[in-house]
């Protein structure tokens, strides 16, 4: 597409002044009101797509207008280093995870700086370079000395041939992506973080402009629930525990329970197991191992179990229920413990039905006979069969039991969550090593801080089995106690990524500061970041665990603010070929031969014009052409017009009023539109004032002043999207270096008022006439003019006029009868 301007020589040429004026680099400046514009890391995967610049040109084009309007802009970038991918290059392509890493870098770094973003490169920070990875394990050792780190069990994916564990990702149709075997469930001692320890704080969003739906998916993964603890009385040879306590939110049921469901994992399942049911259980156990949590907890699927040959004791009323087995219940759920009450659950009926185990009404629907229900009935009703809550509304009964239950001792009213602790064991190479070391002497002990970081041995050796080259390398392994100094082994599993990306706003406030993860003075300017950017997707992970953490380090002292982001904005996808890009589909978009060919400034345009910000777009090479051509015609009508009009006389005065009442009209307009992201819209505006700009120059009619200010308005409106074609321009216009050290327009509402309206006549709410009236028109002037409207008049003649009545500026809608 042929280019009036050459795109790729003027983009070069004010990046490099840019970077060497150093024009975006910023410091605490307490004379200016500070703005923190935050869009999410890129994971270092090689290439930027089309998608990540629509992820980052945006909120770079807000930052922008932030700037220009007087704020000190901190918008920072960096690289989300550590994780899987860059392991499994090492082992499919013979090389090192921190060589294919520190590549991949360079060619982003390169990507993102064509995008003329503002960003402040001397603040970048990568979370793999031992500088940062030292104050990530930092953080671990505080949360471990608060309590919020410690160690347990939890269940991993396991290849029995590999034998190695392996990651969500590795795991495909439940089978080893590498050997093809079987996945199975096994419980491994791990490292996990106390985030239900903030389970309550962090369903609340007070104070934090965030999407609703990201706010109702966070509390949903919080999972709160109001019921009771329930303890049902087991007595059993050889077992130790005298009870199996229960969650239940419908302490109303309890005296329906006929069965007790246990989660196959439950530690109580090999100890109750009665020998001839053990082979039973075992092989219902191993085939559990295989599903993954979605699978077991499918509607689809069909409900079934195993029968352990244990019973437990109702306390309620005094009857003995079976237990059993049943993958539809999760250990990491409640208790891993279920009553089962089938007349009242769905799940459960199904169940009963299928093991021919008794149902039995408690909650009866309104005009129930007694006889057997069709399907469970899980409405509110009146209790029945439940001794003295016999005629109790249900609803009433929820409570009245739970306290019953706590008054006799057998539990009583509680709050359980879904949510788990965080766990944050990776059996991985490439993340960072977690500080901890386990000495035979002295059990569990910290790293000392001074000996920090524990650094990732770079003589790593990558099997293609997938086994964790700490765990093979001596070197690594073997040291000292730091409490007795005697013999001890290093910790070989390494941290979640998710915690680097917990805590690395923070680090951008002072990213070369070494007397601690942040410099306080720089994090209390700064922080917390005034709007973050980014999917949706990152919901229930990055936005959820950085939330707690910024709570758990604030209950520490390290800041003075609870959350980390004060606004939100999940932007939409950009589709290709009307499907989400992706490599295996061949349909991703490279940004690179786009910018090569129309210019970095261009692809910003389109990419704000494409559609809604939050909803996203298809990308189309003919939209991206026709982008092109407005651009075009802006270097026309800016150097055209400026030279030709710059000295020519003012011919009319109302042409010159006009003119200025519809720069500040857009000049309003596009504020608007930046306030609110709506940069579709804003770019259309400019459009708009292109095309008046266009014919007011071929109508000759103004020129001098009110030209200069229309032609400067429209660069200065457009200096956020078009960084470089701006600069470009208003050189090229007499003005100084730089535009973007310019302050952004204001409108004048006087000027920007209409002297003329259009006024909509309505008979009985139809449509008769539209006058064309002045703006400042009273209301009896307005009614006036409606009732004597020719084309109005005989729609109510001969009829009773009811009503008039007026919509200031915009209808008057006579109502007859």
């Amino acid at each position: 597409m042929a280019v009036r301007y050459n795109p790729r020589e003027i983009e070069s040429k004010w990046q490099e002044k840019w970077a060497e004026d150093r024009l975006y680099e910023v410091t605490e400046d307490g004379s200016q009101p500070k703005w923190y514009a935050l869009t999410m890391f890129p994971y270092t995967s090689g290439d930027l797509h089309i998608g990540h610049w629509y992820a980052m040109a945006p909120s770079d084009v807000h930052a922008r207008f932030k700037r220009m309007q007087g704020y000190n802009v901190l918008h920072p970038m960096g690289f989300d280093a550590f994780g899987l991918p860059a392991e499994n290059a090492a082992i499919k392509r013979g090389i090192h995870p921190y060589t294919w890493t520190m590549q991949n870098v360079e060619n982003m770094r390169r990507q993102l700086k064509s995008i003329g973003a503002i960003y402040d490169w001397s603040r970048e920070v990568i979370t793999c370079l031992p500088e940062y990875y030292k104050w990530t394990q930092w953080f671990f050792l505080k949360l471990y000395e608060h309590d919020l780190a410690y160690r347990g069990k939890a269940p991993v994916n396991w290849c029995p041939q590999c034998r190695v564990v392996l990651a969500n990702e590795q795991v495909i149709d439940g089978k080893c992506w590498r050997c093809d075997a079987e996945v199975v469930h096994r419980d491994l001692e791990q490292w996990l973080f106390r985030i239900t320890r903030y389970a309550d704080e962090l369903k609340e969003h007070d104070g934090i402009d965030w999407p609703e739906r990201i706010k109702i998916m966070q509390r949903n993964w919080v999972g709160r629930s109001e019921g009771a603890d329930v303890s049902f009385s087991l007595d059993h040879p050889g077992v130790a525990e005298k009870d199996i306590r229960v969650f239940t939110t419908r302490p109303d049921t309890l005296f329906g329970v006929t069965f007790m469901v246990l989660a196959p994992e439950h530690p109580l399942v090999a100890k109750l197991t009665m020998p001839d049911r053990k082979a039973a259980i075992e092989e219902y156990i191993e085939r559990s191992r295989r599903e993954t949590d979605i699978e077991r907890l499918s509607a689809e699927k069909e409900k079934d179990g195993a029968f352990t040959g244990a019973y437990v004791t109702n306390r309620v009323n005094g009857e003995k229920v079976p237990v059993w087995i049943a993958d539809y219940v999760l250990l990491t759920y409640g208790t891993g413990a279920v009553m089962a009450v089938p007349a009242h659950d769905e799940r459960d009926f199904a169940f009963a039905k299928k093991y021919n185990l008794p149902i039995r009404v408690v909650i009866a629907p309104p005009d129930w006979k007694g006889g057997e229900l069709e399907q469970a009935y899980i409405e509110p009703g009146t209790m029945v069969n439940s001794a003295q809550f016999n005629g109790m509304p249900s609803e009433q009964g929820i409570k009245a039991v739970a306290e019953h239950l706590k008054k006799q001792g057998w539990g009583g009213p509680t709050v359980s969550y879904k949510l788990r602790d965080w766990l944050i064991s990776r059996q991985r190479y490439w993340g960072a090593p977690i500080p901890m070391v386990y000495c035979d002497k002295c059990g569990i002990v910290p790293v000392l801080e001074k000996d920090l970081p524990v650094l990732l041995p770079e003589d790593a050796e990558f099997r293609p089995t997938g086994e964790s080259p700490l765990q093979l390398n001596e070197k690594f392994v073997n040291t000292a106690c730091p409490k007795c100094d005697g013999a001890a082994r290093r910790e070989t599993d390494t941290i979640d990524g998710f915690l680097c990306s917990c805590w690395y706003f923070l680090r951008y406030c002072s990213p070369h500061y070494d007397g601690g993860a942040f410099d306080p003075e720089k994090v209390k300017y700064w922080m917390p970041v005034d709007i973050y950017t980014g999917g949706a997707e990152h919901a229930v992970m990055h936005l959820f665990y950085a939330r707690f953490f910024i709570k758990a380090i604030r209950d520490m002292g390290l800041v003075d603010f609870g959350e980390p982001f004060t606004k939100l904005f999940n932007q939409g996808i950009i589709l290709a070929q009307r499907q989400k890009m992706s490599k295996s589909k061949g349909n991703v978009v490279t940004p690179d031969e786009y910018v090569n060919e129309l210019g970095a400034d261009t692809v910003r345009a389109y990419l704000m014009f494409i559609g809604p910000w939050d909803q996203g777009g298809e990308w189309d090479d003919s939209g991206i052409g026709g982008m092109s051509r407005w651009l075009n015609r802006v270097w026309n009508v800016v150097l055209d017009g400026y030279q030709a009009r710059s000295g020519v006389a003012l011919e009319g005065e109302k042409a010159q009023v006009d003119l200025r009442r519809f720069v500040h009209q857009t000049i309003r307009r596009v504020t608007g539109d930046m306030e609110r992201l709506h940069f579709n819209t804003m770019i259309s505006a400019l459009m708009e004032l292109t095309n008046y700009l266009l014919k007011v120059r071929e109508s000759g009619n103004v020129a001098g002043s009110a030209w200069r200010e229309a032609v400067d308005t429209l660069l200065l409106l457009l200096a956020p999207t078009a960084p470089h074609f701006t600069e470009e321009l208003w050189q090229r216009t007499g003005h100084g270096y730089s535009i973007h050290n310019q302050p952004w327009p204001k409108w004048d509402e006087v000027l920007a008022r209409e002297e003329e309206i259009t006024l909509v006549v309505q008979v009985n709410g139809k449509l008769r006439d539209r006058l064309t009236v002045p703006a400042s028109i009273t209301e009896d002037e307005a009614k006036r003019l409606a009732l004597e409207s020719e084309k109005a008049k005989p729609h109510f003649a001969g009829k009773t006029i009811a009503s008039v009545i007026y919509v200031q500026g915009r209808l008057v809608n006579v109502v007859v009868r």
